[in-house]
């Protein structure tokens, strides 16, 4: 008799002590600042945050074009993303080797960095042992610290624009200009704050992005402007994004082929 209500009491346990488990297993975003890291790492912490907050200055020999890894990771990418958080980077260093599309295999962390370089950046992968590529990687290991190998980190990554709406690129032209023209410029070109930092970075033309970055299909860019744009103060319906990314993306750009990805 006894052995029949342990066991059922082990049935009536058992969606509790499952409920527990999933909760001590929840990601949570808690990333550690830059400057607390460790003496022993806090300079190439330092200096893989500098690399992202200012990519034209601290790693200006891999840069082709005038934009900087801030532009789509807000704030060195320790953020949550969502709104006005552009894509983060908290927990990237639980999530690789990944499998990726476009290699049609896993590819590690240093893969990503440089095909972002070479897509986004319109430069050169940074060599495995250089100090900008250590730096990156111990930065991204840095604020990601605490977060379980191949955990489900729900912040990561954007979000997929759902909508029934069907891009129309005119409508996109005006709301450019009538939108993002003010930090983007009337031709794509970006404009610069009064300390010489880009304050609006290039949208096409040959200082922007390759048609080759994520950032160039209409889908992303889509999503990353009803999430973030204006920068600050997001507002941009989902229509209003989709007809804007319509626009923004069949302007000319750079052109990016497999012989870039020979090195």
């Amino acid at each position: 008799m006894k052995s029949k209500l342990y066991f059922l009491l082990f049935v009536l346990l058992v969606p509790f002590i499952l409920a527990f488990s999933q909760e001590e297993k929840k990601v949570v975003y808690d990333p550690p600042k830059p400057e607390d890291a460790p003496d022993q790492i806090r300079n190439a912490v330092m200096l893989g945050y500098n690399i992202l907050m200012n990519t034209q200055k601290y790693a200006a020999d891999y840069v082709g074009n005038d934009l900087n890894c801030h532009n789509c990771h807000f704030d060195g990418g320790i953020t949550k993303g969502g709104k006005n958080g552009g894509i983060s980077y908290v927990g990237v260093a639980a999530k690789y080797p990944k499998y990726r599309e476009r290699q049609d295999y896993a590819v590690d962390l240093i893969t990503r960095v440089n095909n972002c370089f070479m897509r986004s950046l319109k430069g050169k992968p940074l060599p495995g042992d250089s100090k900008e590529m250590t730096a990156l990687l111990t930065y991204y290991q840095w604020i990601s610290k605490g977060i379980p190998i191949y955990a489900d980190i729900p912040w990561l990554g954007l979000q997929k624009l759902e909508s029934d709406h069907e891009p129309v690129k005119e409508a996109g032209k005006e709301i450019y200009g009538t939108i993002c023209a003010k930090c983007h410029g009337e031709s794509g070109q970006g404009s610069k704050s009064e300390n010489h930092r880009m304050s609006g970075p290039p949208l096409w033309g040959n200082d922007s992005f390759t048609d080759g970055a994520g950032m160039s299909r209409l889908e992303v860019m889509a999503a990353f402007a009803y999430n973030n744009m204006p920068k600050g103060n997001p507002h941009l319906t989902k229509e209003q994004a989709l007809d804007a990314a319509a626009y923004v993306t069949d302007q000319p750009r750079a052109k990016f082929t497999k012989d870039s990805e020979a090195w």
